[in-house]
């Protein structure tokens, strides 16, 4: 197993590269279990804070200053925090205590700066998806997965919403139910609900363990006439408006795991809806070429006839 510990030249380049400056991190607030494997945040409403660049300053000695840090950071003072960032595009992280210095908030950078590691999630769903970006199924196709918290195969409900963001959503649901109105693309518009919901929700975190690299897009809605995938701004691949993507949906059936059905659709990129920092975008898809008995096969499975 690789060590997670960077040894002791691999730290100086990595504290020389910090203190050089133009490095964002995150910061969160932990607690520790067991050991040091066993890091998990404080509450499940505790979310990673963004610093930029230009609000951070590192002395020799290994202390990072914060100037003009967010009020949400000063609140961490005394707090275990956890430390997050990028070193030639690997996910680095430590572990220290949020101090209180004449100028702010410091945070002394300890013996032990350990690399992010690769977390493969258990699989808690009975299907994905896969679109292929360049119109074929080929190596670079982008999995789609269920969003954590939706329920799919249920209208969408805007009790879902929590109650201190249903404000934000509001005025998100009437921008875009103007728009949807103009362009007369989409249908009943009960999809614009978990779109809504979707563009409200904390990020949970944005540190990987290799930078760059393409994440899975969270399908936010399904039924037997369009598709919504929602997924943070990423370069390597956006979809385009009013483009066509294939795409295949994969159901397993769960009388047994092996057996599969693979429904292979054509989709259109109706709109694409977006929070207000850019961020967080998300594509109202329908179904430009789909079989009839995969239309009824969707129908069933969306209004509870069919269980599988």
């Amino acid at each position: 197993m690789e060590n997670t510990v960077l040894s002791g030249i691999e730290r100086e380049l990595v504290l020389q590269y910090l203190i050089d400056g133009n490095v964002p991190v995150t910061v969160t607030p932990v607690e520790d279990l067991n050991s040091d494997e066993e890091i998990h945040s404080l509450s499940s409403v505790v979310f990673p804070v963004a610093i930029k660049a230009e609000q951070i300053s590192v002395l020799k000695e290994g202390i990072i200053l914060l100037k003009n840090s967010p009020k949400s950071v000063v609140n961490f003072k005394g707090t275990k925090v956890k430390v997050e960032f990028y070193f030639n595009s690997i996910g680095l992280y430590f572990i220290t205590e949020m101090k209180s210095v004449s100028t702010g908030p410091a945070l002394v950078i300890p013996k032990e700066i350990l690399r992010i590691q690769d977390v493969n999630p258990e699989q808690k769903y009975d299907f994905q998806a896969e679109i292929y970006p360049n119109g074929e199924e080929d190596a670079s196709s982008v999995l789609c997965v269920p969003a954590e918290g939706f329920q799919l195969f249920a209208r969408p409900a805007w009790s879902s919403i929590p109650l201190e963001k249903q404000q934000e959503a509001k005025d998100y649901l009437e921008s875009f139910v103007m728009e949807a109105k103009k362009s007369g693309k989409a249908g009943n518009g009960i999809q614009l609900v978990n779109i809504c919901r979707y563009l409200v929700t904390e990020q949970k975190g944005s540190i990987q363990a290799v930078q760059g690299r393409l994440k899975p897009f969270d399908i936010l809605f399904l039924n037997h006439e369009r598709i919504v995938l929602g997924f943070e701004k990423n370069e390597s691949f956006l979809p385009v408006q009013n483009e066509e993507y294939s795409i295949t949906i994969s159901f397993t059936l769960k009388a047994s795991s092996s057996i599969k059905r693979n429904i292979k659709v054509l989709i259109k990129a109706d709109s694409l809806y977006t929070d207000k920092a850019g961020e967080r975008i998300t594509v109202d898809c329908s179904f430009s070429k789909i079989r009839e008995e995969d239309i009824r096969f969707l129908y069933e499975k969306a209004t509870s006839l069919l269980f599988i």
